[in-house]
């Protein structure tokens, strides 16, 4: 069936503001600030087939992840053992899912004869889901066993009610059940707001006009992709980047890429990769596979339509039981969170270091996660913060990279100081930029930030999963690199370096402050123009010292 272009436009639109509208409920109606502020939360509308039609513009670690999700879910549940008002929930890295703080929910949409239509999926970051830490985000776990409460997709709402049985295990598995049931509710709403839209577009278009367009939506994203790729000379192109450590004394474990241009296809061979490692520095083939789609589409034309069809052309090979194929039962929380990161700045680099005006030098590469628990004296009940920390955006062509980002597979954004002293025992001390962090370059990288969180009137434990600590974020076509991350600890006037893949039990009064890593830069250094270093002097960005040490600035 031929869809006219109108009604194509019409569909197409149409689902992006499905997608976009069930993440708006998401943010809205979710409990935890962890979603509701952060928006570490993303959506997506697939056909029946569980290929994706559209995305809310959100994290693209769960976005390229989340396909693997649906696919598992239809292979537990095919369409004859689905009906309207069900809902399939998972977070199983060994199916379908990434890593275990990630709760997907997905829900059919069934027509007026009730034939499977489309799906409604979305993926929300709990800030707890049980394991050995608080937070279920930190360095110590050795197996997934220890890392929380593992979901194979499993049937959490029938007639668009939570299946209170399987809700209560769940609930009895972690430190903050209230907050994770209103999480799991904010999800089912947005869901049931996607079946609702989705169900009056397709109404209003025709249900066969509808699926014929999805198919010709996916067709023409596979299309403009595979023109893109065809831009690029053929040719292999390969970079190596590392994961500093996993936080149990394995270091400088490779992420070895090898970029294939055939004609108007690519293929990405991660051949070379370190095993797969004790820590949980494990990423699992749907994580892997996210950041490599991610960073073929900012590396083409980021315009295109974001669907299946735009991976048709893009071929993923990777060693299995690698630190980018992870097998049972490795532990994988920092594969998603970190991993993803190093393999983003291993694609992007090996395009950059032939074709750098495509490319941009590496940004902070990492997510900075910190987690703190405890039981707050406020209420006397247990609670669980977990956040992401910004840093610098890399240089590139066009211009300096941006200043305290949350980038690349991240893209969410920061827990406001205010929401975050009212909810938590914790208090912010400082929050700003870090002046020299950014990699000098004709474009200069971004800088990193510094943030210091102090514990209020109780003792707590506090986790600490990063990186580039040693590994600098690298330069392109000239430029530098830019300063690693720091953490440490203040207590009594005391400044302790501490390893940024830690847990500790620290007392009322110790402050954590987490110095996060600036983007590398772009360009000669000595071809960046004064009036640029000027402002930079004027906004406190660089030092004097920096700006005559990386520019040849003279103050007189």
């Amino acid at each position: 069936m031929t869809v006219d272009p109108i009604t194509l436009e019409v569909v197409r639109n149409g689902c992006a503001a499905v997608a976009e509208e069930m993440n708006a409920t998401l943010v809205r109606t979710a409990y935890s600030p962890n979603v509701m502020e952060r928006r570490d939360c993303s959506c997506a509308l697939f056909d029946a087939e569980g290929e994706m039609i559209n995305q809310a513009e959100t994290l693209p670690v769960h976005l390229g992840a989340m396909p693997f999700s649906v696919a598992a879910a239809l292979e537990r549940f095919p369409p004859e053992k689905l009906a309207p008002g069900d809902g399939i929930m998972l977070n199983d890295p060994f199916a379908g899912g990434a890593h275990l703080p990630d709760l997907t929910l997905v829900t059919p949409v069934f027509d007026a004869d009730g034939e499977l239509l489309g799906i409604c999926a979305n993926r929300a970051h709990h800030a707890d889901v049980g394991g050995a830490t608080a937070g279920s985000v930190g360095a110590t776990a050795t197996e997934i066993y220890q890392e929380g409460i593992r979901l194979p997709p499993v049937k959490l709402v029938a007639n668009d009610t939570l299946d209170p049985d399987l809700l209560g295990v769940v609930l009895a598995n972690v430190r903050t059940p209230d907050e994770r049931r209103g999480d799991l509710r904010a999800q089912q709403a947005a869901n049931a707001t996607g079946r609702r839209r989705f169900r009056e577009l397709t109404d209003r278009v025709g249900v066969d006009t509808a699926r014929a367009a999805f198919d010709a939506i996916m067709d023409y994203s596979e299309r403009r992709m595979r023109s893109a790729i065809a831009d690029f000379p053929d040719g292999t192109y390969t970079f190596t980047d590392h994961i500093d450590d996993d936080g149990r004394g394995n270091e400088d474990l490779p992420i070895a890429v090898a970029v294939e241009i055939i004609d108007d296809r690519v293929i990405v061979d991660f051949e070379g990769s370190a095993p797969q490692t004790g820590g949980p520095l494990n990423a699992v083939f749907a994580v892997t596979a996210s950041a490599t789609y991610y960073a073929i589409r900012c590396l083409t034309d980021p315009d295109i339509p974001p669907n299946a069809g735009c991976y048709r052309p893009i071929e993923i090979e990777t060693p299995s039981a690698s630190i980018v194929d992870a097998k049972p039962p490795a532990a994988v929380v920092g594969g998603n969170l970190e991993v993803s990161q190093r393999i983003t700045d291993a694609i992007l680099g090996a395009i950059g270091d032939v074709l750098p005006e495509r490319s941009i030098a590496a940004c902070q590469g990492t997510m900075n996660n910190l987690t703190f628990g405890g039981t707050d004296p406020r209420t006397d009940r247990p609670y669980a913060f977990y956040e992401t920390e910004a840093g610098g955006f890399g240089g590139r062509a066009t211009g300096d990279g941006l200043d305290g980002v949350h980038v690349h597979m991240t893209n969410t954004m920061n827990t406001p100081v205010e929401i975050l002293e009212t909810a938590y025992p914790l208090r912010v001390e400082q929050y700003g930029f870090r002046p020299d962090s950014g990699g000098p370059g004709r474009h200069r990288g971004g800088l990193g930030i510094r943030r210091d969180l102090t514990i209020r009137d109780h003792d707590a434990t506090v986790s600490l999963l990063g990186e580039r600590r040693r590994t600098p974020p690298y330069g392109i076509a000239g430029g530098e690199s830019g300063s690693t991350g720091e953490d440490y600890l203040i207590s009594d006037g005391n400044l302790e370096a501490v390893s940024p893949k830690s847990t500790h039990v620290l007392s009322a009064g110790t402050t954590v402050s987490i110095r996060t890593p600036g983007g590398g830069g772009y360009g000669d250094p000595l071809e960046r123009e004064l009036a640029a270093i000027r402002q930079d002097l004027e906004l406190e960005k660089v030092s004097i010292e920096h700006a005559r040490r990386a520019y040849g600035y003279d103050v007189d």
